[in-house]
């Protein structure tokens, strides 16, 4: 299998990304808010609706490419052999907004083609919002070209941040208070609800840690097609770390981390 897609490829698997995600939100918005919620074994919440939505995913996607491998939060992986192409799936992504009735969930979903996401995709089923994307296009969002914020100032930029914790456990408590004393407008759009702010310019820049693979393929690829700039820190978890938006703002950021 070639490490790499041309256009038309890239084009396809994004069109098949956005079956799959058409196929997730038939399980999803019929179960918002009336939905039960069990606890997984690492004390994070799940339910039906999650393990429902990433099964109708892995049928769409498995259909269309049998010979990628599939990674998901909710069944792991299947047929990851190396140096194969492989779908990145999050059926819900903010399962704590999911249920406690808060319509800023999403379904995430990433292709990863030689170590790199090559399409992205971040859909807000409750807000009808889809950012899309994939290697050498521009980043949509409901099919118009979107882009980051032009801003270069932190004093007047909106930078969201994920929970605080995380910070805690990338060693980076110290960036998040230093943020809290000197970024006027720090708020706290977590999950990839404030990814696609960002992706949209209504929010400037963002800084989550201790993210999944799941969490973070489609943001890396979709941030470069909307204009920004994302970094990427690999924390001693082995979990990530991004810093993403106005290249300008990104730049700032970055000053604020411990190395």
């Amino acid at each position: 299998m070639s490490d790499t897609l041309d256009r038309d490829a890239l084009e396809r698997a994004a069109r098949v990304a956005c079956d799959a995600a058409d196929a997730a939100r038939r399980e999803t918005l019929p179960r918002f808010r009336s939905v039960g919620v069990e606890t997984k074994a690492d004390g994070s919440p799940v339910t039906e609706a999650d393990r429902a939505a990433e099964r109708a995913i892995r049928s769409i996607l498995q259909e269309a490419y049998p010979d990628f491998g599939l990674l998901g939060e909710e069944y792991g992986e299947q047929d990851m052999t190396e140096g194969r192409p492989y779908w990145v799936i999050d059926p819900i992504d903010g399962t704590i907004c999911y249920s406690r009735g808060v319509p800023l969930f999403s379904t995430l979903i990433a292709l990863v083609v030689g170590g790199e996401p090559v399409v992205g995709l971040i859909d807000l089923p409750a807000l009808d919002e889809r950012y899309l994307g994939h290697a050498g296009a521009a980043t949509t969002r409901n099919g118009e070209p979107t882009s980051v914020a032009t801003e270069s100032d932190l004093s007047k930029a909106i930078v969201s941040h994920g929970d605080p914790f995380c910070f805690d456990r990338a060693g980076q408590r110290a960036a998040f208070t230093r943020m809290a004393a000197e970024i006027p407008m720090l708020r706290g759009y977590t999950d990839a609800f404030g990814h696609a702010m960002v992706l949209g310019g209504g929010v400037g820049a963002m800084v989550d840690f201790d993210l999944n693979p799941w969490d973070a393929a489609a943001t890396q690829c979709l941030v470069a097609g909307a204009g920004g700039k994302c970094a990427t820190h690999v924390q001693e978890n082995g979990k990530l770390g991004l810093v993403f938006g106005a290249a300008t703002l990104v730049d700032q950021l970055e000053a604020f981390l411990a190395p």
